[in-house]
């Protein structure tokens, strides 16, 4: 009677001790998804805040363009007047999805400046146009780096919250889905000739 008791004893104990090490183990895959999610908004929202500073390079950069080129297109004012309005509504944007969608706005209103500035040769070779162009251009290439650098920490993050188990701890955070940094239109994924 002795011998089935403390075997039923052990039994007892065995089946806690897996439960308790199942449970631990449950906890420590919690904590770590957790935190796995939280670095990797952690790394979107900093990857965002890179944009940003690179946006308000060229925010600050178009109008010194647009006042050297006011000074040869007098008569094109419709256009510059539309570069300075894309660029106040891309300035205060607030949400992620405002700002995608303003610069990419203001990036079309850029290229139709760009092909104004086509019309004038002698603008084309005053040295500070030529100078205020080329830190446009630098801009624009760390920009595009920083919004395929953006894309790829959203492309982590969103696989991580969609998939399974790491969902589970997603839900329980409240961790939505986040939009990627992308050119809106047929017409800006085509390539524009322009030459400077």
């Amino acid at each position: 009677m002795n011998l089935l008791l403390s075997t039923g004893a052990l039994a007892g104990i065995i089946v806690g001790v897996v439960i308790v090490v199942l449970l631990l183990a449950i906890a420590i895959w919690w904590i770590s998804t957790h935190n796995k999610l939280v670095r990797m908004k952690n790394q979107y929202e900093e990857a965002f805040h890179n944009i940003d500073i690179y946006l308000k390079k060229r925010y600050d950069l178009i109008p010194n363009l647009v006042e050297t080129v006011k000074g040869y297109a007098k008569h094109e004012s419709g256009t510059l007047t539309a570069v300075i309005e894309a660029r106040a509504k891309a300035q205060s944007a607030t949400t992620t999805e405002e700002k995608i969608e303003a610069n990419a706005q203001l990036t079309q209103q850029l290229k139709n400046f760009n092909l104004l500035v086509e019309r004038y040769p002698e603008l084309k070779a005053n040295s500070n146009f030529l100078e205020l162009q080329a830190t446009l251009k630098n801009i624009e290439l760390e920009l595009a780096q920083s919004r395929k650098y953006y894309n790829a920490t959203i492309k982590q993050f969103n696989s991580a919250i969609q998939v399974f188990p790491s969902s589970i701890v997603a839900r329980k955070m409240r961790c939505e889905k986040q939009p990627y940094f992308e050119l809106d239109s047929i017409e800006e994924r085509q390539n524009v000739k322009v030459s400077f």
